[in-house]
């Protein structure tokens, strides 16, 4: 009789370390799936140019172009609209993971308009609210006209990007 307790004994040993064993296999395997998964997460991409922090606060209103160069760099275009205007185009989109598609999150036109002076008139910053273009420094959205004919169609080129 001690004989089968015995063998019970050990059987039962093993039963648990197979169990344990199975555990630990599992839970490496998880670890293993979740540090795979860890280098896949969100990216962010930035396309076009980037604005320096503090960058529209250095240009007042009367700067010469120049001025406007030297913080702000060279424009992404430019157009004559009743004077010259600066554009610098940008547009940030992100991914969850990384085989899915990139979501655009935000694109804006900073636009700097100079009079016939070469002085700057006016800045603003474009960007989409509602679906709509909106200038975040005026709180306004551009009405019709040779401003919103040039915009609108730099924004919808963004958008399939």
């Amino acid at each position: 009789m001690t004989i089968t307790n015995q063998t019970g004994q050990r059987a039962d040993k093993r039963r648990g370390l197979h169990a344990r064993w199975r555990g630990l296999r599992v839970a490496a395997a998880a670890a293993l799936l979740g540090v795979a998964l860890a280098g896949c997460t969100g990216e962010q991409f930035q396309k076009g140019y980037i604005l320096p922090p503090g960058a529209l606060e250095q240009i007042p209103i009367g700067a010469s172009q120049d001025q406007v160069l030297i913080v702000m760099g060279t424009p992404s275009t430019v157009a004559t609209l009743d004077g010259e205007v600066f554009y610098y185009i940008s547009q940030r989109s992100e991914r969850m993971v990384a085989f899915m598609n990139q979501k655009v999150v935000d694109q804006r036109v900073i636009a700097i308009y100079f009079d016939k002076n070469r002085r700057v008139r006016r800045l603003a910053n474009y960007g989409l609210q509602d679906g709509k273009i909106f200038d975040f420094i005026s709180r306004t959205t551009p009405t019709s006209g040779q401003e919103m004919s040039y915009l609108t169609p730099i924004f919808k080129l963004l958008s399939f990007n």
